[in-house]
């Protein structure tokens, strides 16, 4: 049987063909109607057939797909009867091969981007926000390719934001206006996304497909189940960061066409999250990815409880439909009805919005592509029970499961290395320096000019005291020589006029020292 066994009506096996496994499909239906039991019997079967997949994991009872299930689970009962009524006569408990992962860490493998991975798009849909501001982003964003920047981590994207409005002028002129506003608005929203816990997920090492994509030992796939209980707090974190890994697998795996079975399956539980005030280009982009990454061999799968959640443009990609319950109580919930019935093949015998209605837990309406790519009529059917537990994992054997899957630690020890803000630090500390050092040499000049202005008046005002101090020392010598020596009679002798010379010349003298 080349396909996953989901169910009977009691007479026909509903089959899911691996063949067209990657076009897509959704599960929907109200709450406690039995949603999580079909995903996790359809992501056993991926497994089984050494299809890897990704599933987040919202409410904890995922984690359960690592260990096998119970015959003492309160559950037992009905999951043996059930596999007889639907013709499975090999049921038997087994787990699967699982890898945990933890945006922040704490319950499974750190998973981490880089912020130019996530890129300006993803990120301002992150932080909602508008086009003015996500322009800003962008042009920060583009300035540090330019200048070989590398964006890895948070505190690297402000500190380019910081170089942004710190050069806004320049920037304006070339890329238009760049407001220290929106550059301030930006940095707010990085502020609330840190205390989402975001900062967790941007660096490095960041996480490597391949880790994702691979079979065990016995050549089943693994199932990566990614803890979102606590992400679920941070609805707009939890999207785009399931957002960006959908896209990073459209961009880097190769394409196949058709293959007989996917390369990789894509579960994205509560998708009304991604389409939640979602602008029209991003709904685009979504609707681009969805229909492209068929050829990538990828299939994608939406769990939500209603299926309107999932704008028509994507749900007209989605194949392979299983519809659970709905309880039509008010309008939204009746037109959600006659929605989800429009979307079935006809069936002869089964109304189909009196049928979703009426709806049994564990019950579904199933329309699965044929081997010829065509919808299935639709058959009211009974879900096949999992194989693993119904429930999570306890914390020790979360612990166990960790420690000892294929992943190791490669990715337990975060990797700080230089980037935009070690860089653009070391720049402002230089021209610092720089500003400084010139700061210095001009105050040196200047206290410079002025020390050799001081010296040139001394020069001269020494001088004039000098000469001053000589005529008085001469004319006070004269005096003294007249009143010791006499007048001119003294004068005239030899005696007299030597000593008048010696006084004068010694008083002279003095004065002028």
């Amino acid at each position: 049987m080349h396909g996953i066994f989901l169910g009977s009506d009691g007479a026909t096996p509903q089959i899911l063909d691996l063949h067209r496994a990657n076009r897509h499909g959704l599960i929907a239906g109200a709450t406690g109607t039995g949603k999580t039991v079909t995903l996790q019997r359809m992501v056993e079967g991926f497994a089984r057939a050494g299809v890897p997949s990704f599933v987040a994991d919202v409410k904890g009872d995922l984690s359960g797909l690592g260990m096998a299930g119970s015959p003492t689970a309160r559950t037992h009962g009905a999951f043996t009867t059930r596999a007889a009524e639907v013709g499975l006569t090999d049921w038997a408990y087994a787990a699967m091969p699982v890898q945990y992962w933890d945006l922040f860490g704490r319950q499974g493998h750190p998973v981490r981007a880089t912020a130019s991975e996530m890129g300006p798009v993803l990120l301002a849909r992150m932080m909602g926000l508008n086009a003015v501001q996500e322009g800003v982003l962008t042009i920060a964003f583009h300035l540090a390719d330019r200048e070989g920047l590398l964006l890895l981590d948070l505190d690297d994207l402000q500190a380019m934001l910081a170089a942004c409005a710190a050069r806004a002028d320049e920037l304006t002129a070339t890329y238009g206006n760049v407001s220290k506003q929106s550059v301030g608005a930006i940095q707010r929203a990085l502020l609330q996304l840190r205390a989402q816990g975001a900062e967790h997920f941007f660096g490095e090492p960041a996480l490597a497909l391949s880790d994702l994509i691979r079979t065990d030992d016995a050549g089943q796939g693994v199932v990566n189940i990614l803890a979102a209980d606590q992400l679920m707090a941070s609805p707009k974190l939890y999207a785009t960061f399931l957002l960006w890994l959908l896209s990073e697998l459209f961009e880097q795996l190769p394409e196949v066409g058709d293959p007989d079975k996917p390369v990789f399956v894509f579960f994205f539980d509560e998708a009304h999250l991604l389409f939640d005030d979602a602008p029209p280009a991003l709904i685009e982009k979504i609707e681009q990815v969805v229909r492209l990454i068929r050829s990538k061999g990828v299939g994608v799968y939406f769990i939500t409880q209603n299926p309107v959640d999932v704008p028509e443009r994507i749900a007209g990609q989605l194949g392979n439909r299983v519809q659970h319950a709905l309880r039509a109580f008010t309008p939204r919930d009746q037109a959600a009805v006659r929605s989800a019935a429009e979307t079935f093949r006809a069936s002869p015998g089964v109304d189909v919005a009196t049928a979703i209605t009426e709806l049994k837990v564990g019950e579904a309406l199933v329309s699965l592509l044929q081997a010829d790519g065509a919808p299935a009529p639709v058959t009211r059917t009974l879900i096949a029970p999992p194989v693993s537990r119904v429930g999570p994992v306890t914390a020790e054997e979360r612990r166990v499961l960790v420690a000892t899957d294929a992943v190791g630690d490669r990715y337990d020890v975060a990797v700080d290395r230089e980037s935009a803000e070690e860089v653009l630090a070391a720049k402002a500390e230089a021209a610092a320096a720089s500003a400084a050092a010139d700061k210095a040499e001009a105050e040196a000049a200047k206290e410079a000019k002025r020390g050799g202005a001081r010296s040139n008046w001394d020069v001269m005002a020494t001088s004039a005291a000098r000469a001053a101090s000589s005529s008085l020392g001469r004319q006070v010598a004269n005096e003294i020589g007249r009143q010791v020596f006499g007048g001119k009679r003294r004068r005239a002798s030899g005696g007299g006029g030597v000593m008048g010379a010696v006084v004068r010349g010694v008083l002279g003298g003095l004065f002028r020292g």
